[in-house]
């Protein structure tokens, strides 16, 4: 008889985003025409900005064409991509090679799919409040989670901790859900810590082009040591608007070794083995982010998605609610007032004032109490959005 991984079994009812749109769903059908104000799940509003749309149109003549046709791609990605990542990285004074550069169609594949380099039998420092990927990958990877707790005392960034130690260790920065940022001092400390226990880190920078302080690194390898015990797993979803559209790319240095075993080369037997390469269309759009028009461009929509930030965070600050992200960051980080859990506060804003954010108990004990906002909306909805919250939370 054949045995299913059991491990499936230990999951815990992905009940977050299922009772939201439950909750959703049962005040529409009680207030139709009624406009909801949404700023719960982290999905970008604003279309691919025009230099990608013109590359993907290219792309895809190309495949019209025999002499400009692609079929398979190289499973690590176009030598066209990695290298204009790999220069995107030395621009801002990261030195890495294009062989350091891997490919994805996406960081939450990724995310999951890099466990196989790892034993089964290893355990895992995850954060809480956490992306709920991080533990629900390592739960059907069967591995050992240690979760290292967080809270208002220490922004939700806490440092590592002797009592804590495991094999990987997730770091998410600018974190979802809670929007804060490592500073270098921080950062370091983890890397010190890491090279010290023999750990990897898992370094989550999806959000790394929300950061506007030169001072707050973008990227682990601006750290000094991280060459030798980090991976950092990048996202095109967020910084470019493929959502959508599937694009991401992970960082394994050369350096990076355990037991002998050199990843970045376990990595290139994982990829030729488990895919085919993401799509020659794909790409091309992916590399026309790293032009100078590129960056200009998505910066200009960036920009759009951090003004929300900054008439929600200015409505918090009237209304007198302790919050953290919004700066560097793409999500607001707030705790419920007056000792509310955070369920009974979306219920609060659904019902009074038709905004919808996420309960932070969807992330973790850590997270009772507290509630995400994702700036992702349009201007016009997130300036109603915040209206509506300062006037219900200055006249509690």
């Amino acid at each position: 008889m054949i045995t299913p991984n059991m491990n499936y079994g230990n999951l815990k009812d992905s009940y977050l985003f299922y009772n939201i749109s439950q909750k959703v769903k049962a005040y529409q059908n009680a207030h139709p025409g009624e406009h909801l104000y949404r700023m719960g799940i982290g999905d970008v509003s604003l279309p691919l900005c025009d230099v990608v749309i013109k590359a993907l149109h290219e792309a895809v003549d190309d495949q019209s064409d025999a002499s400009r046709f692609h079929g398979y791609m190289p499973e690590c990605g176009a030598p066209f991509l990695r290298e204009a990542i790999a220069a995107h990285y030395n621009a801002r004074g990261v030195n890495l090679t294009p062989e350091d550069v891997f490919v994805s169609s996406g960081a939450s594949d990724e995310l999951g799919d890099i466990l196989d380099l790892f034993d089964r039998g290893g355990s895992s420092l995850i954060i809480e409040p956490a992306y709920p990927a991080y533990v629900d990958a390592n739960i059907i990877a069967g591995r050992k989670i240690i979760h290292l707790p967080s809270g208002r005392d220490n922004g939700f960034l806490p440092e590592p901790d002797n009592s804590a130690v495991a094999d990987l260790i997730y770091l998410c920065s600018p974190n979802n859900p809670t929007g804060a940022v490592f500073d270098r001092e921080k950062l370091t400390k983890w890397v010190n810590f890491a090279n010290e226990h023999g750990s990897i880190i898992l370094f989550d920078a999806a959000y790394e082009a929300f950061i506007e302080d030169p001072t707050l690194p973008r990227s682990i390898f601006e750290i000094p040591g991280a060459r030798t015990c980090a991976i950092e797993i990048c996202s095109l979803s967020k910084t470019a608007g493929f959502t959508g559209t599937r694009l991401g790319y992970t960082v394994i240095p050369r350096e990076l070794e355990r037991n002998g075993m050199n990843l970045n080369d376990m990595w290139i037997r994982n990829r030729t083995t488990k895919t085919n390469g993401v799509s020659y269309i794909i790409q091309k759009g992916g590399a026309a982010v790293f032009t100078e028009e590129g960056q200009r461009q998505i910066q200009e929509n960036l920009r759009v998605y951090k003004n929300n930030a900054a008439v929600v965070t200015k409505a918090l600050d009237k209304a007198g609610i302790w919050y953290c992200g919004g700066k560097n960051s793409p999500y607001i980080w707030l705790q419920c007032p007056d000792g509310i859990d955070s369920w009974s506060f979306f219920d609060m804003l659904l019902n009074k004032i038709q905004v919808i954010g996420t309960p932070g108990a969807g992330f973790g004990a850590c997270g009772e109490g507290y509630f995400r906002f994702s700036m992702f909306g349009s201007p016009s909805d997130t300036a109603e959005a915040a209206k509506r919250l300062e006037s219900l939370l200055c006249k509690r």
